[in-house]
């Protein structure tokens, strides 16, 4: 029994990898769709999505399957339990790269405010973190994980900055309104994947070590004994958009 169950969960992490090697690159392509204006790739993007939402429904099952036939404990239901999370984390972010394609047209001729305001930089910090979150979940690697949501905090600050130069910009040339509420999503779309970069990093060090760090108490207990450091600057969702409009995810 135990040597089906040790298979099961091979292909389930195996899937989760492919899933999460899409889900970066949908992304890569999405923010290449922006700043290159290729709507090549966005297409591709588009095309794409169906895929992520098979591999979504595929985990599911799988997960469910392995839940009821073979009975896993200790590191095994960790598996489990973290990849039901962070299935749904890559589902959501593949939905978001689907998003912000959808901003392409709206943002035509407009790549030159967005580098002004910071945007492309912020949008080459989000790609790293997803890399090195995927590469945290394949390695069972917490320290990268912690690397990750350690960064979390600089995009969370760019986050506050860049709002602040859209508003400006809008202010005042009345003429960037229009594109200047298309680029506050983009900027809400890219903090919310790494957000969802760091749900995952969270996932992968319960999975390794079985800490539960996911809410504010247990994560700054987490931080005081890792990175103390960074105690001051962590920040609850609410907290990070006290100020900011309430923009949709999608």
């Amino acid at each position: 029994m135990y040597a089906y169950l040790e298979a099961e969960l091979d292909k389930l992490k195996t899937r989760l990898i492919k899933m999460g090697t899409l889900v970066e690159e949908q992304i890569e392509f999405a923010i290449k769709t922006i700043f290159e204006e290729n709507l090549e790739l966005g297409k591709i993007v588009i095309d794409r999505d169906d895929k992520i939402d098979k591999f979504d429904i595929k985990i599911d099952k799988l997960c469910q399957k392995i839940f009821a036939i073979g009975q896993p404990v200790a590191t095994d239901l960790r598996l489990l339990m973290s990849s039901l999370s962070i299935n749904k984390d890559l589902e959501r972010m593949g939905d978001i790269a689907v998003s912000i394609v959808e901003r392409a047209e709206h943002l035509a001729g407009h790549t030159d405010l967005l580098k002004k305001i910071r945007l492309e930089e912020m949008s080459q910090k989000v790609l790293v973190m997803i890399n090195k979150t995927i590469n945290s979940f394949i390695n069972n690697d917490p320290d990268l994980a912690l690397e990750i949501i350690k960064s979390d905090a600089v995009i969370d600050e760019m986050d506050r900055e860049i709002f602040n130069m859209i508003i400006n910009e809008m202010i005042e040339n009345p003429s960037l309104i229009k594109p200047g509420a298309h680029t506050l999503l983009l900027l809400r779309y890219l903090e919310r994947l790494a957000d969802h970069s760091t749900n995952i990093s969270e996932e992968v060090i319960f999975l390794v070590n079985a800490n539960i760090i996911k809410h504010r108490k247990k994560l700054d207990e987490y931080l005081q004994k890792h990175a103390p450091e960074l105690l001051s600057g962590t920040q609850t969702d609410s907290e990070k958009t006290e100020g900011q409009p309430n923009l949709p995810d999608t």
